[in-house]
């Protein structure tokens, strides 16, 4: 039941009405009910690895809120996460290792959707009650944030606290609620279905055999997978959010127009996956000593986050291998040369600080920081190491004759339409930057406001690729 499927159009609306009609003291039921009637269309199998982890989870818990001594709390904790974070591991790896180690058997094994996200949500919630012990857990709403059905495939990860404040609030039916939810839901849609959908096609068949795809298709497929993976998972992400406002739900934002972002930093900590980027902060960086024990051990807590996010993505999405670690460090080492040259940046700054040289600086940080990242998503979306480094030396080659293959290069109606898209998302991702298009649309003209709601719907029905895709974040 996609999120772009007829099944979650009809479910969707049921599960609202009836949400609202039942009393306050059945809402909750009715929300697990739903949520697990959504997680298992995927499957029954997959309630089953999630009534695993949510056991998992309240065993620990509960171990952590009786003992009393230091230790005996750590040990408490260590032991939960080791189960739920280990079974995590061991579904991703096991059958790579096995399969180069002829001694292993295999069994094949491979995590359930969205197991990675509500398996660190998981670990979040332990480690939080490991540092409130005067917190309790509280067995079925504790679950609930577990398995809540807009963000439990792909999330965002919301903080335990986050959440069940949420559970607690006294919520009550608002219009103004149900017409932010239904606008991140259409917008969401827009972006999954009109832009990531239609730019899949091209990306899979170039990616497919990049040593017989000409330098201009590599380059032009590496650009619009950019565009792609950013609407699919933002798309997600609007969606899921959308989806919780109509419950009277908040969820946290994750997305902020990442490829405006003029550092490496910038897009990492506040604009890509924000909540997985705290997730990492809060629970792997701070704890390694973050930038407290000196430089070395800085940049080598960097290096660590990174890796260790490479390797979160390994293990499903494109298949296990050393890209998605190659994808992660190169990003870790892009943040070693940022901090290495903040004094030279500080400097410039300091140096030319009229306006058009801000403005122009601006620019040019966001054009490197996105052609950067842009390199690094070749080894994300690359099917094996060999075929990213394919893609990187064919392009770098022929990077001095890009004048003369653009010219030449048979451009058709498909490349047109894909660029007129991206060039729509562009303008209102620009125009979003500075106040949010929802906002400035509440102050036009009716007219005007619902014309965009029905370009909206008309691209939908009329450019929208339905259920063709599946979120490729569901994969990890």
């Amino acid at each position: 039941m996609l999120f772009t499927s007829l099944e979650f159009l009809l479910f969707l609306p049921l599960a609202v009405l009836v949400f609202w009609v039942l009393p306050l003291r059945l809402r909750l039921v009715w929300l697990m009910l739903a949520s697990l009637v959504f997680f298992g269309s995927f499957g029954l199998g997959n309630l089953g690895y999630l009534a695993v982890v949510a056991v998992l989870t309240f065993a620990a818990s509960e171990a952590i809120a009786r003992v009393t001594t230091v230790s005996a709390r750590r040990f408490a904790l260590a032991l939960g996460l080791c189960s739920v974070l280990g079974l995590l591991v061991f579904l991703k790896f096991y059958d790579a290792v096995a399969e180069a180690t002829p001694a292993l058997p295999t069994f094949g094994l491979s995590a359930p959707v969205g197991f990675s996200f509500y398996t660190f949500m998981a670990a979040s919630l332990l480690i939080d009650r490991y540092r409130l012990a005067a917190t309790r857990p509280r067995p079925f709403r504790d679950a609930l944030y577990l398995a809540w059905f807009p963000k439990i495939l792909a999330g965002p990860i919301t903080r335990a606290g986050d959440f069940l404040f949420e559970l607690r609030r006294n919520r009550k039916a608002h219009a103004a609620l149900f017409a932010l939810g239904a606008q991140l839901i259409l917008w969401g849609l827009v972006k999954k279905v009109v832009v990531a959908d239609n730019l899949a096609p091209f990306v899979d068949r170039t990616y497919a055999i990049p040593a017989y795809a000409v330098p201009m298709e590599l380059i032009i497929a590496t650009y619009f997978f950019a565009i792609q993976i950013y609407c699919d998972f933002s798309g997600y992400t609007d969606i899921a959010r959308g989806v919780s406002f109509l419950f009277g739900i908040r969820l946290a934002e994750n997305f902020r127009r990442p490829y405006l972002a003029r550092s490496i930093g910038e897009f990492w900590s506040a604009r890509w996956h924000i909540t997985l980027a705290r997730w990492f902060r809060d629970y792997l960086y701070i704890p390694l000593g973050g930038g407290r024990k000196g430089t070395l051990r800085l940049y080598l807590n960097i290096m660590a986050v990174f890796v260790i996010s490479g390797l979160w993505h390994a293990g499903l999405g494109y298949g296990v291998g050393w890209g998605f670690l190659v994808w992660g460090a190169l990003n870790g080492v892009y943040l070693w040369g940022e901090r290495a040259l903040a004094p030279l940046g500080a400097a410039l700054r300091r140096r030319f600080t009229g306006r058009a040289t801000r403005v122009i600086g601006r620019i040019l940080a966001a054009f490197v920081v996105f052609h950067l990242v842009l390199i690094s998503w070749v080894f994300f979306r690359a099917a094996s190491l060999a075929d990213g480094w394919t893609v990187i030396t064919r392009v770098w080659v022929a990077l001095p004759e890009i004048p003369a293959l653009v010219l030449r290069y048979p451009f058709t109606t498909e490349h047109a339409f894909l660029a007129c898209l991206i060039l729509g998302l562009l303008v209102i991702e620009f125009f979003d930057e500075r106040r949010p298009v929802w906002r400035r649309l509440i102050r036009l003209p009716v007219p005007v406001r619902w014309s965009a709601i029905y370009a909206c719907l008309f691209a939908l029905l009329l450019l929208g690729r339905w259920q063709s895709e599946a979120f490729v974040y569901m994969q990890f």
